[in-house]
């Protein structure tokens, strides 16, 4: 697991830092060189949907996704576990759906060969983040259910912006 979780942060880390570099180095061709690379927006693109379609996965690993959970906060805990098993079931089922459709689209990408517009690269290959990143998400889900329903977890973790919020007006107030 530690492997995988590492591996998400780099990936996401790397791609941000590889888009913000190309970006500048783009900025600087076209405004100091006047001249610039054909393909630099279209990587840039790659690179940003890769740091999404692994984000999504980080995103449900750390709890950092929003989620309306007033009403589920009033529950006791085994009703706020229960809610939480159909939450996480409900989106596993849309996770299968979307990595169902986007395996669909890429072996169909696969098939038609076309590639990218300014790099001779197939569309297809990166495409593939899209169903990598959604079986990695599945994954998490996955975890996520089995720590509802061994009692690791009592709720799901989701990100509570109002105690980040406030937390951050108190520590704005004592300085």
């Amino acid at each position: 697991m530690k492997f995988i979780n590492r591996l998400e942060e780099w990936i996401i880390s790397l791609m941000l830092l590889a888009m913000t570099s190309l970006t500048f180095l783009q900025v600087v061709m076209r405004y100091v060189f006047n001249s610039g690379f054909t393909w630099a927006l279209e990587l840039t693109t790659v690179f940003f949907a890769i740091m999404i379609f692994v984000g999504v996965s980080y995103g449900v690993r750390v709890g950092s996704h929003i989620g309306v959970d007033a009403l589920v906060k009033l529950l006791g805990p085994g009703k706020r576990k229960a809610v939480g098993i159909v939450a996480v079931l409900l989106s596993l089922a849309y996770v299968g759906l979307v990595l169902t459709g986007s395996m669909e689209y890429v072996l169909k990408m696969k098939q038609v060969g076309i590639e990218l517009e300014d790099m001779p690269i197939e569309r297809w290959q990166v495409l593939a983040v899209m169903p990598l990143g959604m079986a990695l998400t599945g994954f998490r889900f996955f975890q996520i259910l089995y720590d509802l329903i061994t009692g690791r977890a009592d709720s799901l973790r989701l990100a509570d912006e109002a105690a980040e919020a406030m937390s951050l007006k108190a520590k704005e107030e004592t300085q």
